[in-house]
């Protein structure tokens, strides 16, 4: 990241009432290199206040009383790296988000998917940075459909769901299920009635459908240990916070975990380019197919 002359005062303008002993222009930009490194995740320098607010109570509970012993620290303890990079993580998502790939699932990809299950061929799918969870809900629940005797008739075939998260503490409020009532309106009603129950003003996920989905902590940019194919990958929305070369290795990685003919669906403002562009063919807004 290039330095501007000024960016050192500009820093010190943007953070009223930081003592630069305990957070300054050094420690900002050794957060952004860590984070860049670890999970390829950009922060423009506008982000500095932000650091700041996010790191400050683990900087605290630390015991450091720094920046720069906590990112000492970091550099050599990889659960408290981990700790950091799911602070500076963003989770905001909620049902039936971008409703055109639900529509496109239902209507082009369900159809297939159940020819397989009942043919005795087993269903995989990829919640790709899940956040809390409503994505793989949403799925799920299209997936299973309004009839609840045939929901569970697919249920029972070989069926498997992972959802995937770097925060592993997002990963347990996605895992419980639960939500706020008001939150699965977006969720066509007869989905929503057959695979969520109400109790008040909280709703929660069937026990039929939670059963499908396996939730697992994964950083993208690290290894994968799956070793089969994917039907599906949801991965929308998370590659917004890379880089250009962060991104097309991980389009590019996500093409090579798609059988042929599988679907990739990614967020409204993201694109395929790279090396992924041989594999992966469009047929829909931010869908795509993997070629053969």
């Amino acid at each position: 990241m290039s330095k501007s002359p000024d960016l050192a005062g500009a820093f010190a303008d943007r953070l009223p009432g930081v003592s630069p002993g305990v957070y300054g222009e050094a420690d900002f930009r050794a957060v952004v290199e860590l984070v860049r490194q670890d999970a390829g995740i950009v922060l423009p320098e506008g982000k500095a206040m932000l650091v700041y607010a996010r790191l400050s109570p683990l900087v605290r509970a630390s015991g450091m009383g720094t920046f720069k012993g906590y990112l000492a620290l970091v550099r050599d303890d990889p659960e408290e790296r981990r700790k950091m990079i799911c602070a500076l993580t963003t989770n905001h998502t909620f049902f039936y988000r971008e409703a055109h790939h639900f529509e496109h699932f239902a209507d082009v990809t369900r159809p297939a998917l159940l020819q397989k299950l009942q043919a005795g061929e087993p269903v995989r799918m990829w919640s790709a940075g899940c956040s809390s969870g409503e994505e793989c809900w949403s799925l799920v629940m299209t997936l299973l459909g309004p009839d609840q005797g045939a929901g569970r008739a697919i249920a029972k075939a070989d069926l498997r769901i992972l959802a995937s998260d770097i925060d592993t503490d997002i990963l347990a409020r996605a895992s419980a299920a639960t939500y706020a009532a008001k939150d699965i309106s977006a969720v066509p009603e007869t989905l929503r009635k057959t695979w969520s129950t109400t109790t008040g003003a909280t709703t929660t996920i069937v026990p039929e459908a939670r059963e499908l989905v396996q939730f697992r902590q994964l950083n993208l940019h690290g290894p994968w240990p799956m070793k089969k194919q994917f039907d599906v990958i949801f991965c929308r929305n998370v590659m917004i916070y890379f880089d250009i070369p962060a991104k097309e290795r991980l389009v590019a990685r996500f093409a090579q975990q798609l059988l042929p003919g599988g679907f990739l669906y990614i967020g409204h403002s993201e694109r395929v380019s790279g090396a992924a562009e041989a594999e992966l063919e469009s047929v829909g807004p931010t869908i795509y197919q993997r070629r053969g």
